[in-house]
């Protein structure tokens, strides 16, 4: 059985980079100044955080359910069936939708909803693209992404509350308040929802914690404390060096396997900004151990 692995940009998998892959990517769309772009179509990171620091009134969106079916048409022309990793359902509306639209397929198309975004998600496409090569069909990875949905977790710090405040995330007294004493939250996303974690001083400090509460994670829910299981990722916006030397340390902690780098998704950069450094973690499928 062929299967053919789609995801969207919120996994960070460019256009380029899905070819290399072998997997397919769908541009997930930004209202910028009141029009639409596709991140990695004609909007590239360097022009939407230039944007972003000119002040733009940019949101975002989902695809349209004319561009998803129009996919998997073409791709099921070549393919017995279709593999489709959406973000987090907690986190947009775009899954729901493609669930939607999959019961018009009969069973050629399989939506799965394992609550995962950016790097995590990014590892889930990885993982059914790896699943498909030794015969699993879309019906068996779908379940099996999905049973494990719950093994990952993300720490996010962020470098200013400006973007947290502009979203609503934080009130604008709280934000004033913070940026006087210095505070950067630290936040996380384990499944659905983008929470406040801790709150620290510097961004050492947020390295800190970060890594503590990723050793905790290892020892409780993961169930990994060496970390011999477990892929880990690191992700950033416009922080390269700060991303370098967690890398670096994370190789260290656990060295087992390498650690992935690479841009947060511009859809958790909307609502963070620039400057904010991300750890993640992801055990490994049993049925590719």
């Amino acid at each position: 059985m062929k299967i053919a692995v789609v995801t969207d940009s919120n996994s960070g998998i460019t256009q380029g980079e899905a070819g290399r892959l072998g997997l397919f990517v769908l541009p997930m769309p930004f209202m910028i100044d009141g029009q639409i772009y596709l991140e990695g179509v004609d909007l590239t990171h360097e022009e939407f955080y230039r944007r972003m620091e000119a002040g733009s009134d940019i949101s975002t969106s989902q695809p349209t359910p004319e561009s998803v079916m129009e996919l998997w048409d073409r791709l099921l022309k070549g393919y017995d069936q279709v593999v489709h990793i959406p973000m987090s359902s907690g986190l947009s509306g775009s899954c729901q939708t493609a669930m939607v639209l999959a019961q018009e397929y009969e069973g050629r198309v399989w939506v799965v909803d394992n609550h995962r975004i950016s790097v995590t998600q990014r590892q889930s496409a990885a993982e059914a693209a790896a699943l498909a090569e030794r015969g699993y069909s879309g019906q068996e990875i779908k379940e099996i992404l999905e049973r494990s949905g719950g093994d990952s977790i993300i720490y996010i710090t962020v470098d200013t509350l400006k973007y947290l405040k502009k979203g609503g995330r934080v009130t604008p007294a709280a934000a004033a308040l913070g940026t006087l004493l210095r505070i950067k939250p630290v936040l996380q996303i384990a499944g659905e929802k983008l929470d406040a974690f801790s709150k620290v001083r510097t961004m050492k400090q947020a390295k800190t914690t970060m890594l503590a509460a990723l050793a905790k994670d290892l020892e409780g829910f993961l169930e990994d404390p060496k970390g011999q299981d477990s892929y880990f990722q690191v992700a950033h916006t416009c922080n390269e060096e700060a991303a370098a030397d967690l890398k670096r340390t994370l190789e260290e902690l656990y060295p087992n396997w390498p650690v992935e780098t690479a841009p947060l998704s511009l859809s958790i950069a909307c609502h963070i900004g620039p400057g904010s450094l991300a750890l993640a973690c992801t055990k490994r499928l049993k049925e590719l151990s």
